[in-house]
């Protein structure tokens, strides 16, 4: 049981209402599987809470039996942070639950809900938070990150939706930390990331949103740099009702795609629009986009918001080795675009990608010193990933990702969205990626965390006292 005193497991058994699973236990190996197979890790035990009087439980036990702790939302980190060899993993997986209030435009989700959940409790009254584009996304990590996705343009990032989260300290203590309650920890669990405590449900702000206007538009890879030129100027100009990432792959076997470009090299841009979709709407919001090249498909539908967020799903599946690393930037260079070129023409795998996510519009209306996100000036967060089923290509991705990293990163702004932050960088880059923020984040993490309890995650120490 990694070093954990037996009896003490049992007394930790006995304490909880939820399951402890450790390898002597049916289903250990199921439980400890993440989102990304190339972590495989072995912690001591999983405290599977079903509620916050669990979380404070698990909280108590690791603090007081010196056993390390990692907390696991919705098992999505790419590094795998969520778990650590002989360690107690606090699992929110089973607090799944979204407690929606159409009258006031707020829902109430729990700390191991899935972006999934979400939107499927908020859908029906025709209501949505702008949060990633994986429905199998955690909410909780990607909120703490400061979350991006389709619906950023139109709404901000998914932490300009929060009004308030429940958060258990590492002293055991349960807070509720708001604009009113514990403002400096609010500002901080917003972009902050994991270094506060264990937020067992968040409170956001709903906004309207329910059949959305996809497109999917490619072009051969050699056209990279001239879609990739257009791109700048169009997407900072167009109206906020439209978003549209940038991607770099190759196209999937299947549905919407014709036969006859499976698997071929790609560059296009997935788009969402949330605007009026009566009449050629979208069509006319995506007039130009054969201004750079002809594309060699283009495909348009109305569609739940919800499908959209689950579209990608079976194409990547949890189970798969990745490999990623990400940038910000404020600017697609002409040598930035020589470098995706060169890198796009070179997938390592079939289901290898680059994405740039605009975080523009909406997201450029909040201060810059108003939450702990510091890029507010970004035009894109961007993500290079190696993908593919086969361990045998863990080394392969991996090197490709970080290779077109290195490349890029000399034309970026310098720091990274927290959540693509790749395994193994190094501790520079967190404190790259929250600027002139992080003396006040590693002050705050003093007052909520003087010992750095919560150390397995993308760390800020506290600031000596």
């Amino acid at each position: 049981m990694g070093g954990i005193n037996g009896t003490a497991m049992e007394g930790l058994r006995e304490g909880m209402r939820g399951p402890v699973i450790t390898a002597r236990d049916p289903g250990y190996d199921e439980t400890r599987a993440i989102y990304n197979a190339m972590i495989d890790r072995r912690p001591a035990a999983f405290a599977q809470c079903v509620d916050a009087a669990d979380v404070r439980t698990a909280i108590s036990f690791a603090r007081d039996n010196a056993v390390e702790l990692a907390v696991r939302g919705g098992g999505h980190s790419g590094p795998g942070l969520c778990l650590v060899d002989d360690a107690l993993v606090l699992d929110l997986s089973t607090m799944r639950g979204v407690r929606v209030d159409p009258g006031t435009m707020t829902a109430q989700v729990s700390g191991g809900a899935q972006l999934g959940d979400l939107d499927h409790a908020t859908h029906t009254f025709g209501l949505g938070v702008p949060a990633g584009i994986i429905s199998m996304t955690g909410v909780g990590g990607l909120t703490l990150g400061g979350g991006h996705g389709h619906l950023t343009r139109k709404y901000g990032l998914t932490i300009d939706s929060l009004l308030s989260a429940d958060v258990v300290l590492a002293d055991g203590t349960f807070v509720t930390a708001s604009e009113d309650e514990h403002p400096d920890l609010f500002w901080a669990l917003r972009g902050g990331g994991g270094n506060f405590g264990v937020v067992t449900s968040f409170t956001f702000r709903l906004h309207p949103v329910g059949t959305v206007g996809v497109a999917v538009t490619v072009w051969p890879v050699d056209r990279t740099p001239e879609v990739l030129r257009w791109y700048r100027e169009f997407i900072p100009a167009a109206p906020q009702d439209l978003n549209g990432f940038f991607t770099l792959f190759a196209i999937p076997p299947g549905p919407p795609f014709p036969e006859p470009i499976h698997g071929q090299k790609m560059c296009g841009v997935v788009w969402c629009y949330t605007g009026d979709l009566e009449g050629d709407r979208l069509e006319q919001a995506l007039a130009p986009v054969n201004e750079p090249a002809p594309s060699a498909f283009h495909f348009t539908t109305p569609m739940p918001y919800p499908a959209l967020q689950a579209m990608f799903d079976e194409l990547i599946p949890k189970g798969y080795q990745w490999y990623w690393r990400g940038d910000f930037f404020d600017t697609i260079s002409d040598a930035s675009i020589d470098v995706h070129h060169k890198y796009g023409e070179n997938l390592p795998t079939e289901l290898s990608l680059m994405h740039l996510y605009p975080v523009d519009a909406a997201a450029h209306r909040v201060g810059a010193d108003d939450t702990a996100w510091a890029y507010r000036d970004a035009l894109w967060s961007g993500v290079i990933a190696g993908v593919d089923p086969d361990p045998a290509n863990a080394g392969l991705i991996r090197q490709w990702c970080v290779e077109y990293w290195s490349d890029l990163h000399p034309h970026s702004m310098g720091g990274a969205y927290i959540n693509f932050i790749g395994e193994g960088e190094s501790t520079d880059r967190v404190h790259g990626t929250y600027r002139g923020h992080y003396d006040r984040l590693a002050a705050i993490k003093q007052t909520y965390d003087p010992d750095n309890f919560f150390h397995a995650n993308q760390n800020i120490p506290p600031t000596p006292g």
